[in-house]
């Protein structure tokens, strides 16, 4: 199967191990070259971001409905495979557990989680959400079901990204999402313990942005907890961290806590 991989490596390799980003739901690879791949790749990091099946510039878009969380590991395996070294596993939201779930199928040195869905699944934050903003909700079905993002505009735009962001970015980003596979989420909607428990005594790195419509500091909290490790939480920010203005603050934390928590990241 192709997998569009959208790689930006250094002018001079110093050493660093590989990182393979995996986008969340609704997005692909694109979400991660904004400011992400370009900023680690400028600091000796070979950077690569994989859209799953069914995203982006991969194959199956027809079939997408058909993929499930275990293809996408399946993905991620492959992609993993084909860099030639141990690679730190990047997910955000969806995308934090099918690394946990591939970590070990990868040898992954190390786990970076974004916002990630929690341990116990989607379905009851996805109640939660539909009690709280039933427009959000509805909005977010719809932008599901084909009908694109233009009459849920407002509430899809509030639930990703906050006040910071500007709206023409906001616009022009919402403009990239795309359906996700009915079977994956419900795939998500499910507890995942069972399955990301093998990640457990990787070193990790768990990271939460404080204003998330979605994953609330207690659901980081409990992924951090699985790992027995303390989240990072940012101020002011949303759910889609990597593209949010406060970005920097985050590839800077990832960053350092490579240099002083992974054997070998210094270079």
């Amino acid at each position: 199967m192709t997998l569009e991989v959208i790689s930006r490596v250094p002018q001079a390799l110093v050493g660093r191990s590989p990182l393979l980003f995996v986008h969340g739901a609704y997005a692909a690879a694109w979400c991660w070259d904004e400011y992400f791949l370009p900023w680690f790749s400028a600091r000796g990091y070979p950077a690569h971001a994989i859209s799953l099946r069914g995203h982006g510039a991969s194959a199956s878009r027809r079939l997408l409905d058909f993929a499930g969380l275990d293809d996408y590991v399946s993905d991620t395996v492959a992609a993993a495979a084909k860099l030639g070294e141990r690679p730190i596993l990047v997910g955000h939201s969806m995308g934090a557990i099918v690394v946990q779930r591939a970590a070990r199928r990868c040898q992954a040195a190390a786990l970076v989680l974004l916002a990630p869905v929690p341990p116990h699944g989607l379905g009851s934050s996805l109640w939660s959400l539909a009690r709280r903003d039933p427009a959000l909700f509805l909005a977010l079905n719809t932008m599901q079901l084909g009908g694109g993002v233009t009459n849920g505009m407002r509430s899809v735009r509030d639930y990703l990204f906050s006040e910071t962001l500007s709206e023409s970015d906001a616009m022009r980003y919402l403009a990239r999402l795309q359906r996700e596979s009915q079977r994956a989420l419900f795939d998500l909607a499910w507890p995942q313990y069972v399955w990301i428990a093998s990640a457990i005594g990787i070193p990790a790195l768990v990271l939460g942005a404080e204003d998330d419509a979605f994953f609330n500091r207690a659901m980081i909290e409990e992924t951090a907890w699985m790992h027995r490790v303390a989240p990072t939480i940012f101020p002011d920010m949303a759910h889609v961290m990597m593209l949010e203005p406060g970005w920097r603050d985050v590839a800077e934390r990832i960053v350092t806590w490579l240099d002083n928590s992974v054997p070998g990241m210094t270079a």
